[in-house]
This record gives C-alpha cells, sequence and structure tokens, in this order.
C-alpha cells in the first residue's frame, strides 16, 4: 500500500505531537518510508508546507529529504476533474474551487490505483458537509479510496520510537 500524505499531516504533527525537535524519529521514520516507497507526497502538496518560513519547510528543503518522498509521476487532470465533479459538484463556483486548493489533486493520485493507495488526512469525517465544504475522508468513501489519519498511518507502517525507561 503507498500512503500519499496530505499537508495538514506534516503540519499538524509538526506543530503538536510529532515536533521535528521533539520526536526527531518521526521525521526520520517519514524520510525512511519515502525511501521504501511506502509514504509519498504529491508536488502540488509538498508545495503547501515547503513555502513556509518554519521548522516543517526548513525539513522539507532538504534535498534527501524532498528526493523519497515527492511522489514522481503527473498529475492526470482528468482524475482531478472526476474528483471535482464526482466528490465534491459538478458546477462548483470558482470561489468553491479556491476553497478546495489541493485535495482534489491529492485524491486524484489515490484515484490513479485505489486499490493499492490510501490518502492520508488530519481531516475527520463530516457526512452531511456539501460541495466545497465536504471533507475528504467523506469525497475518498464516496469514490471508493481508502482513507485514514495519521495515527492509522503509523499503526499500519509500526512507528515507534526507541526510549526505553
Amino acid at each position: 500500500m503507498l500512503y500519499l500524505l496530505d499537508a495538514n499531516v506534516l503540519i499538524t504533527a509538526s506543530r503538536t505531537y510529532y515536533g521535528i525537535e521533539r520526536v526527531p524519529e518521526f521525521w526520520d521514520w517519514l524520510a525512511h518510508m519515502g525511501k521504501t516507497n511506502n509514504i509519498k507526497i504529491p508536488q502540488e502538496v509538498y508545495e503547501e508546507f515547503k513555502d513556509g518560513n518554519d521548522a516543517l519547510a526548513a525539513w522539507a528543503k532538504q534535498d534527501d529529504i524532498e528526493s523519497v518522498l515527492l511522489l514522481n509521476e503527473p498529475v492526470n487532470i482528468e482524475l482531478v476533474r472526476h474528483v471535482t465533479k464526482n466528490g465534491y459538484a459538478s458546477d462548483l463556483t470558482d470561489d468553491e474551487l479556491e476553497k478546495l486548493g489541493r485535495d482534489p489533486f491529492l485524491i486524484a493520485y489515490g484515484l490513479k490505483d485505489a486499490g493499492n493507495r490510501t490518502v492520508v488526512t488530519t481531516e475527520v469525517s463530516k457526512p452531511k458537509r456539501i460541495r466545497a465544504n465536504r471533507h475528504m475522508p467523506d469525497v475518498c468513501v464516496g469514490l471508493k479510496i481508502p482513507c485514514c489519519n495519521t495515527f492509522d498511518l503509523t499503526t499500519a507502517l509500526n512507528f515507534r520510537t526507541g526510549w526505553n525507561r
């Protein structure tokens, strides 16, 4: 299974429970999982945090990090359109499209090989939301793409720290 990370996974982790300076094992583990092709981040998503001015952006700008985590494939624009039309709404306004940001791109990469790819996000299901307000887990369910959160990812790929008492 290839896990495709949303920017919010890394942003939330770096700001809260897996701070880069506090839990460097997590960030080393991400790089390792990138090398082994278990975790990747599409270019469109990587740009969301790489262009920042914080510890996460500095981490992401390292050549060895970018080279192992970037998903090396072009986006299929027809799949992005399919995700937008069938996952959100067929008649979204320009403002609604802007609100979606890069989410349809991430989901399109998952849709490209839905049986072997999982979208990872911190968003939680809110099934009553409609149009551009839909959350990724609900869009993924509707499009039959596996989706999970950070803690499901770390469990599936067996993240651990080496701290002992």
